[in-house]
């Protein structure tokens, strides 16, 4: 979501978060598949680029995005809570990973609150929808 917002390199690195996300708690379920192709597909300037492995530490990657401003990091943020709320399965390791990232990134709280309440309007909008379209 809104990932067009990032430079190149910026998506490439976006792209390294995602792979670890879905890779933290051992291997990626079908929906994290679907959702990490559905951002790949989102960055199209770049995906032909990625080689799906990691291009450098997590923690440098994590130290790349401090440097940047806060809506590149503020949709780096969304984008890593979206992976972590696709499967509806709680996560102890992506959960840690998610306020490591916070805490790097300088997001305060109520960004956070901010953030996740996206994720959920636009799910309970989607799931509306098929709602709809089914009846």
């Amino acid at each position: 979501m809104f990932l067009s917002l990032l430079s190149k390199k910026e998506m490439l690195k976006f792209l390294d978060l995602a792979i670890y996300m879905v890779d933290i708690d051992g291997e990626p379920t079908d929906v994290e598949k679907r959702l990490l192709n559905k951002m790949i597909a989102e960055l199209d300037s770049v995906k032909d680029e990625y080689s799906f492995r990691l291009t450098d530490t997590i923690e440098n990657t994590i130290k790349f995005f401090t440097e940047c401003n806060s809506v590149v990091k503020n949709v780096v943020y969304l984008n890593l809570v979206t992976i972590s709320m696709e499967d509806d399965l709680y996560n102890t390791s992506e959960l840690l990973f998610l306020e490591k990232v916070q805490k790097q990134l300088d997001i305060s709280s109520e960004k956070r609150r901010e953030l996740i309440s996206i994720v959920y309007a636009e799910r309970d909008l989607r799931e509306k929808a098929i709602r709809i379209l089914k009846n």
